[in-house]
Protein backbone atom coordinates (compact mmCIF):
# COMPACT_ATOMS: atom_id res chain seq x y z
CA UNK A 1 0.00 0.00 0.00
CA UNK A 2 1.61 3.65 -0.72
CA UNK A 3 1.39 6.38 1.82
CA UNK A 4 -0.45 9.08 0.18
CA UNK A 5 0.23 11.78 2.74
CA UNK A 6 4.23 10.73 2.25
CA UNK A 7 4.98 14.36 1.49
CA UNK A 8 2.73 15.29 4.30
CA UNK A 9 4.85 13.21 6.93
CA UNK A 10 7.99 14.34 5.44
CA UNK A 11 7.06 18.20 5.95
CA UNK A 12 5.88 17.68 9.66
CA UNK A 13 9.22 15.74 10.50
CA UNK A 14 10.91 18.61 9.05
CA UNK A 15 8.96 21.22 11.22
CA UNK A 16 9.92 19.22 14.23
CA UNK A 17 13.67 18.51 13.36
CA UNK A 18 13.78 22.58 13.16
CA UNK A 19 12.51 23.06 16.25
CA UNK A 20 14.66 20.40 17.88
CA UNK A 21 17.81 21.62 16.42
CA UNK A 22 16.23 25.33 17.49
CA UNK A 23 16.23 24.38 20.90
CA UNK A 24 19.88 22.55 20.69
CA UNK A 25 20.82 25.97 19.64
CA UNK A 26 19.38 27.96 22.36
CA UNK A 27 17.47 29.94 19.92
CA UNK A 28 13.58 30.61 21.28
CA UNK A 29 13.06 32.86 18.01
CA UNK A 30 13.94 29.40 15.88
CA UNK A 31 12.22 26.96 17.89
CA UNK A 32 8.80 28.93 17.72
CA UNK A 33 9.32 29.72 13.89
CA UNK A 34 6.83 27.30 12.45
CA UNK A 35 3.96 27.84 15.38
CA UNK A 36 0.66 29.51 14.78
CA UNK A 37 0.06 32.60 16.20
CA UNK A 38 -2.34 31.57 18.19
CA UNK A 39 -0.24 28.53 19.12
CA UNK A 40 -0.54 26.66 22.61
CA UNK A 41 1.43 24.62 25.19
CA UNK A 42 0.31 23.12 28.10
CA UNK A 43 3.21 20.85 30.05
CA UNK A 44 3.02 20.48 34.45
CA UNK A 45 2.51 24.11 36.03
CA UNK A 46 2.05 25.70 33.19
CA UNK A 47 -0.08 26.95 30.13
CA UNK A 48 1.33 29.23 27.28
CA UNK A 49 -0.92 30.58 25.33
CA UNK A 50 0.62 32.17 22.06
CA UNK A 51 3.90 31.97 19.91
CA UNK A 52 4.93 35.00 21.91
CA UNK A 53 4.75 33.72 25.04
CA UNK A 54 6.06 30.49 24.25
CA UNK A 55 9.07 32.28 22.35
CA UNK A 56 9.57 34.42 25.09
CA UNK A 57 9.44 31.59 28.58
CA UNK A 58 11.94 29.60 25.81
CA UNK A 59 13.97 32.22 25.95
CA UNK A 60 14.22 32.63 29.36
CA UNK A 61 14.63 28.91 30.27
CA UNK A 62 17.50 28.78 27.29
CA UNK A 63 19.02 31.87 29.41
CA UNK A 64 18.97 29.81 32.92
CA UNK A 65 17.92 26.10 33.74
CA UNK A 66 18.03 25.00 29.93
CA UNK A 67 21.01 26.60 28.70
CA UNK A 68 23.54 24.38 27.01
CA UNK A 69 20.80 21.35 26.36
CA UNK A 70 18.80 19.53 23.76
CA UNK A 71 16.65 17.06 23.22
CA UNK A 72 15.92 13.34 22.54
CA UNK A 73 12.91 12.48 20.78
CA UNK A 74 11.17 9.72 19.01
CA UNK A 75 8.10 9.84 16.86
CA UNK A 76 5.48 7.29 17.85
CA UNK A 77 2.54 8.08 15.16
CA UNK A 78 1.21 10.43 13.16
CA UNK A 79 -2.43 10.52 12.48
CA UNK A 80 -4.21 12.95 9.83
CA UNK A 81 -7.33 14.11 10.08
CA UNK A 82 -8.50 15.71 7.24
CA UNK A 83 -6.40 17.35 5.09
CA UNK A 84 -5.49 20.41 7.33
CA UNK A 85 -4.49 18.62 10.76
CA UNK A 86 -2.46 16.20 12.07
CA UNK A 87 -1.66 14.51 15.60
CA UNK A 88 1.59 13.34 16.39
CA UNK A 89 2.28 11.10 19.24
CA UNK A 90 6.29 11.35 20.39
CA UNK A 91 8.23 10.44 23.42
CA UNK A 92 10.64 13.05 24.12
CA UNK A 93 13.07 14.03 27.03
CA UNK A 94 16.05 16.79 27.80
CA UNK A 95 19.89 16.47 27.68
CA UNK A 96 21.73 18.13 30.36
CA UNK A 97 25.24 18.64 29.65
CA UNK A 98 26.85 15.98 28.78
CA UNK A 99 24.08 13.50 28.91
CA UNK A 100 23.41 10.98 25.62
CA UNK A 101 20.40 9.43 27.31
CA UNK A 102 17.43 10.36 28.84
CA UNK A 103 16.82 9.16 32.36
CA UNK A 104 13.42 7.12 32.38
CA UNK A 105 12.10 9.56 34.61
CA UNK A 106 13.22 12.35 32.65
CA UNK A 107 11.11 11.16 29.48
CA UNK A 108 7.62 12.30 28.57
CA UNK A 109 4.77 11.82 25.91
CA UNK A 110 4.09 14.25 23.69
CA UNK A 111 1.30 15.83 21.59
CA UNK A 112 1.56 17.69 18.71
CA UNK A 113 -1.26 19.37 16.91
CA UNK A 114 -0.25 20.55 13.10
CA UNK A 115 -1.95 22.42 11.29
CA UNK A 116 -1.70 23.21 7.80
CA UNK A 117 -2.01 27.05 6.69
CA UNK A 118 -1.19 28.34 3.19
CA UNK A 119 0.33 24.73 2.38
CA UNK A 120 2.69 25.08 5.21
CA UNK A 121 2.27 22.47 8.23
CA UNK A 122 2.48 24.74 11.80
CA UNK A 123 2.40 23.78 15.36
CA UNK A 124 -0.88 24.23 16.39
CA UNK A 125 -0.74 22.64 20.08
CA UNK A 126 1.44 21.02 21.98
CA UNK A 127 1.19 19.01 25.54
CA UNK A 128 3.51 16.73 27.19
CA UNK A 129 2.81 14.52 30.64
CA UNK A 130 6.03 12.41 32.06
CA UNK A 131 6.40 8.93 30.67
CA UNK A 132 6.30 7.60 34.67
CA UNK A 133 3.09 9.34 35.77
CA UNK A 134 2.16 7.96 39.52
CA UNK A 135 -0.17 5.66 39.16
CA UNK A 136 -3.81 6.70 40.23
Amino acid sequence: MTDTRAADRAAIQAVLADSYKAWAAGDAEGMVADYTPDASAVMTGSLRDSRDVIRDNMALAFAGPLKGTSTWNKTLSVRFIGTDAAIVLTESGILFGEQTEVPEEGKVNATWVFEKRDSQWLIAAYHNAPVLAPAL
